[in-house]
């Protein structure tokens, strides 16, 4: 069904440990692996109709561990790789922020941060996105609080490689293998 005002579901989606392996602060391209079924799950969600919109903490650069321009080197990579599979994402938000570990201007209690909003309000801005069809995949209870309280529809989590703690595991939303398996069942 066609929507009057135009709007579209976006599929939210966390990066590392869910698009990509966790691992600690991942910046520099030779790091970067693409967890399996990940290409063949955004083909999947675009498929159904879901715009494919990355939404990121990146602590690392509030913390000097790496630069923006690292992150958007980082990031061109993983669009290339992602679009050279069919998987090409539409956008990525991303907050540089940490509230205590920060350091200069990065050290900002910001809106931006999971579990804060922001970055899914401001993709809602610049896209014609319905956040009540919309879905959000993430693997921390940061994620999920973050859709939540921007009004996603639908929240799930994914296994990244490290258990889930008892937040992720009280939390209510439904616990998938991995974001192949995740979008099988969103979009069943």
């Amino acid at each position: 069904m066609v929507d009057p005002l135009g709007l579209r579901p976006a599929a939210f989606i966390d990066r590392d440990g869910v698009i990509n392996e966790e691992r600690n602060y991942v910046h520099r391209i030779d790091e970067f692996v693409i967890l399996p079924g990940v290409p063949e799950a955004l083909r999947r969600l675009r498929e159904a109709g879901y715009l494919l919109v990355v939404v990121t903490n990146q602590a690392g650069i509030g913390r000097g561990m790496y630069t923006e321009a690292d992150f958007h080197e980082l990031t061109r990579h993983m669009q290339a790789q992602l679009a050279e599979q069919g998987a090409a994402v539409d956008a990525v938000y991303f907050c540089p922020h940490h509230p205590s570990a920060g350091v200069g201007p990065y050290r900002v209690d910001c809106s931006c941060r999971k579990p804060h909003p922001g970055m899914l309000l401001d993709a809602q801005r610049d896209w014609p996105i319905d956040m009540q069809r919309s879905l959000l995949v993430g693997d921390k209870i940061s994620d999920i609080q973050a859709g939540q309280a921007a009004g996603v529809g639908r929240c799930a989590l994914v296994r990244s490689g490290h258990d889930l703690g008892p937040d992720e595991a009280a939390s209510g939303v439904p616990v998938y293998d991995d974001l192949l398996a995740a979008a099988v069942a969103l979009t069943s």
